[in-house]
C-alpha cells in the first residue's frame, strides 16, 4: 500500500513537472509569435527609439520652416537582399505631404519574405515624423532577381516649431531595417502564382 502511494506521488509529480515544461514553451512561444506587433505598439505609443507617428491624413498645415530629411537602408545578413533610398535626401517644410520610395532586390536563388522595421534619428524628432502610408512591418515577398518600389508617404508635424528641444535640428534620419521574415513557408508556390 505504502509503495503504491509513494508511486502514485511521483506519477503526479511528475505529470506536474510536465505540465508546467509544456505551458512555459507555449507562452514562449506565443510571445515568440506576438513580439513584432507588440513591440511595434510600444514603440507607437511611447514614440521609444525615434518611433514615427501614423497619421490617417496628409497635413493641411505648412510653414516656412524647412528641414533636410535623410533616407538610410540596412538589411541583416541573413537576408540576400539589396536595399537603397532611390533618394538619398528631400528638403521639405514642416507640414508638406513627401513622397519618397526605396527600392529592394532579391539577390538570391529562391523566393524570399523580408519585412522591415524602421527608425528616426534625432529620436525626439519621432513623434513629429507622421507617415500616411509606408511598407514597415508588412512583409514583402521577392522571387529571385525581382526589383520593388517600395513607397513611404509621411510629413513633419507643423507643430514640432513650437518644441524649443528641436530648435536646433534642420536634418532627420528615416532608417529602415529589413531582416528576413520567420515566416518562409509557401514563398516558392506563392512566387510561382505571381510570376505565371
Amino acid at each position: 500500500m505504502v509503495g503504491t502511494n509513494v508511486k502514485d506521488q511521483a506519477q503526479k509529480r511528475k505529470q506536474k513537472t510536465l505540465l508546467l515544461v509544456m505551458s512555459v514553451v507555449f507562452f514562449m512561444g506565443a510571445l515568440s509569435y506576438a513580439s513584432v506587433p507588440l513591440y511595434k505598439l510600444f514603440c507607437q505609443v511611447t514614440g521609444y527609439g525615434g518611433t514615427t507617428q501614423v497619421a490617417e491624413n496628409t497635413s493641411d498645415k505648412v510653414l516656412d520652416r524647412s528641414i533636410i530629411v535623410r533616407f538610410d537602408a540596412n538589411v541583416n545578413p541573413a537576408l540576400d537582399w539589396k536595399f537603397l533610398p532611390t533618394q538619398r535626401s528631400l528638403e521639405l517644410s514642416l507640414g508638406e505631404n513627401a513622397l519618397a520610395f526605396y527600392r529592394a532586390e532579391n539577390t538570391g536563388s529562391t523566393p524570399v519574405v523580408g519585412t522591415a522595421t524602421f527608425n528616426v534619428t534625432p529620436d525626439k524628432a519621432g513623434i513629429y515624423f507622421n507617415k500616411v502610408e509606408c511598407f514597415c512591418f508588412q512583409e514583402q515577398l521577392l522571387a529571385p532577381n525581382q526589383i520593388i518600389d517600395m513607397p513611404v508617404s509621411f510629413f513633419i508635424d507643423p507643430d514640432m516649431a513650437n518644441d524649443p528641444n528641436l530648435d536646433g535640428v534642420t536634418t532627420i534620419t528615416l532608417s529602415y531595417t529589413f531582416f528576413k521574415s520567420q515566416v518562409q513557408s509557401g514563398t516558392a508556390a506563392t512566387s510561382e502564382k505571381k510570376a505565371g
